[in-house]
């Protein structure tokens, strides 16, 4: 039997790794399976190439719970090790540039990123256990070794008696530790952690009954066998090639991501590159809708196939965030628990090709299936309009597939809108105006007014589409959107010819004085010459101030504190309209005042804005008129 001590000085090594190199103490689990998944790994290579002469077979990993005698058995059939590679791995290699490391960053090492540079996957066992055993055997003709440490630099290492290749890890759980020796805690563990490993894991049996032979007599009961009850799928859909998957195995493979989830994703993006980074992965449009309150922690990031995170920030494009599905790639630096990022080129060039590839898959799917596309369109928009707003190279492709539906569920590009509107929608300065509804319902009546006029009206209602269209102005200065109740329809899209008023100057003054007398300061009063035929009152909010507003509301960068100022409106008065001539020509100022408010009322009526008292007032007002 050998004893020693460790290679390192610092003392108090042990109670340091507990404190600050891992966030989370449960992710020992995870980098003891990575280990063995690394040793089994290992021997497969070796055996592939000749070097290790021995037979590779089927090994699996197991995980056994000894509640009774307080441990926790990890065990693989992997490469194993010698007594020599015990010393030189666990005793010396782990801490050949630990000690320097934290003497130098003690104080915030929690944060730094060692574990991938010095082999410390394996002492996270210390987190959770007061002493750590390994016998191991090599797949060299050697004798085991059984290597035994109570958490101090001191250590034992001597010849075991196992005879079969592989590595057992016995972890003596620590009395504040104790929740790790419960069997649902584990298996909890194993389905976050290491759902995906590469190699088949067991956890314990099952029982499954065997099928009926054919021949089987009628009164024949099935067998039951007990069978290992592997908790893994080795080959997961984001290792395979896009062409041996179908549809099907894509939806399958998202419930198995997501038991809980019912709902079948609209359609999925498979992500495979080789250079110059490695990257595979999956990712699901789920139905979004016009929802941006989404948690964002539903993409899943691997490390060839073993879990790291859900906060997937700075690697995917954050108007992506939204979405579902895996991420797996060896190529993002993480740091000492693998568990959280380090801000590099690699990263930013990960992000980019993410964005790219989304980009030309929603190309390809708009191309192939416009129908089908255009079907799911108001379920996917709030991620296509946030990408166009947050990433520069999103909006330069978006163009050939970013939609504009109309009121009557008609779907235009913005080329296309550009080709189909110009003849009839472009205004006197020779500017195209693009006319829009937050609202079909509430809007109803604005719309039909502009429909009349042979005027498309988009529907446009998801919560940053007043930012979207600022950006789309800003870099098209000859298109204006604006939104169909925020003038009469003749000041929206000004053309060359004017209608004349039936009302002088004087009467035209006479009239404003008496109307503002009535109407509240929240409404500016404009005289407008149109159609006798047109509505008599029109109640419309300026687009601009709208406009500012809503960017306000929706995280506009404060816009001079819009988001807080009091709705205002304008009253558009028709000077031709016989009620207006009705109103200037009653001297009975208690008459008059009442038919300007009932004037106002139908107004407000028609823009939804009469509620409460006032609803109530206006119908018994009319009531008295119809008597």
């Amino acid at each position: 039997m050998t004893t020693g001590k460790i290679n390192v000085s610092v003392e108090n090594i042990f109670p340091l790794i507990k404190k600050f190199l891992y966030n989370d103490h449960e992710i020992f689990l995870r980098e003891l399976i990575s280990n063995g998944t690394d040793a089994t790994l290992k021997l497969k290579h070796l055996t592939n190439i000749g070097e290790a002469k021995v037979e590779y077979g089927s090994p699996i990993l197991e995980v056994k719970v000894d509640k009774e005698g307080k441990k926790l058995h990890i065990i693989d059939q992997g490469i194993g090790m010698t007594a020599e590679e015990v010393e030189k791995y666990i005793n010396q290699l782990a801490f050949s540039g630990a000690e320097e490391f934290l003497e130098k960053y003690k104080d915030t090492a929690k944060d730094s990123g060692i574990i991938g540079h010095f082999g410390l996957g394996f002492y996270s066992a210390f987190m959770v256990a007061s002493k750590v055993e390994i016998i191991t055997k090599s797949y060299k003709d050697e004798p085991a070794a059984h290597w035994v440490c109570d958490g101090s630099p001191e250590f034992s290492l001597e010849p075991a008696d196992k005879t079969t290749r592989g590595t057992e890890i016995i972890l003596h759980i620590a009395e504040d530790s104790l929740e790790f020796l419960e069997e649902f805690k584990i298996k909890e563990l194993l389905n976050k952690y290491n759902k995906f490993m590469p190699i088949p894991i067991k956890f314990g049996t099952k029982t499954e009954t065997l099928p009926k032979p054919e021949d089987a007599p009628e009164d024949y009961v099935n067998e039951t066998v007990e069978v290992d009850n592997i908790i893994n799928n080795p080959n997961p859909a984001w290792t395979k090639q896009p062409a041996d998957l179908n549809e099907e195995d894509y939806k399958t493979f998202y419930h198995e991501l997501y038991p809980m989830q019912f709902e079948e994703p609209l359609f999925n993006i498979h992500l495979n590159v080789d250079y110059p980074f490695n990257l595979t992965g999956i990712l699901y449009f789920p139905k979004l809708g016009t929802d941006m309150q989404i948690q964002k922690d539903k993409i899943q990031l691997y490390q060839n196939q073993v879990f790291v995170t859900d906060n997937v920030e700075g690697i995917v494009p954050e108007f992506l965030m939204m979405l579902r599905g895996v991420v797996d790639s060896p190529d993002i630096p993480l740091n000492v628990s693998r568990s959280g990022l380090q801000a590099d080129g690699a990263v930013k060039k990960i992000s980019n090709y993410i964005t790219r590839k989304v980009a030309d898959k929603l190309k390809s799917l708009f191309n192939e299936n416009r129908a089908d596309f255009e079907a799911k369109w108001n379920d996917i928009k709030i991620v296509l309009e946030y990408g166009m707003l947050s990433e520069d190279k999103f909006y330069e492709k978006a163009g050939a597939f970013v939609l504009y539906p109309t009121v009557d569920d008609k779907y235009f590009t913005l080329d296309e809108l550009k080709e189909n509107l110009k003849e009839k929608q472009t205004d006197k300065d020779g500017k195209l105006v693009i006319l829009y509804a937050g609202n079909k319902e509430a809007q109803h009546a604005y719309i039909e007014i502009a429909k009349e006029k042979g005027y498309e009206v988009l529907l446009l209602d998801s919560p940053i589409i007043s930012h979207l269209m600022q950006k789309l102005e800003s870099d098209n200065k000859d298109l204006t959107f604006v939104r169909v109740d925020s003038d009469h329809i003749d000041n929206l899209i000004k053309k060359e010819e004017t209608t004349i008023s039936k009302l002088s100057d004087e009467e035209k003054e006479s009239l404003k004085t008496s109307l503002e007398t009535y109407i509240p300061k929240t409404y500016t009063v404009q005289l407008e010459s149109m159609d006798s035929q047109a509505a008599p009152f029109i109640i419309t909010q300026p687009e601009f101030m709208r406009r500012m507003k809503e960017m306000s509301q929706t995280g506009g960068g404060g816009m001079f504190g819009m988001g807080n100022m009091p709705e205002m409106y304008n009253l558009v008065v028709n000077t031709n309209a016989p009620l207006v001539s009705s109103i200037l020509a009653t001297e009975d100022k208690t008459a008059q005042e009442s038919l300007v408010k009932q004037a106002l009322d139908l107004a407000k009526l028609s823009q939804n804005l009469l509620k409460g008292e006032a609803l109530t007032a206006f119908v018994k007002r009319s009531f008295e008129l119809i008597k």
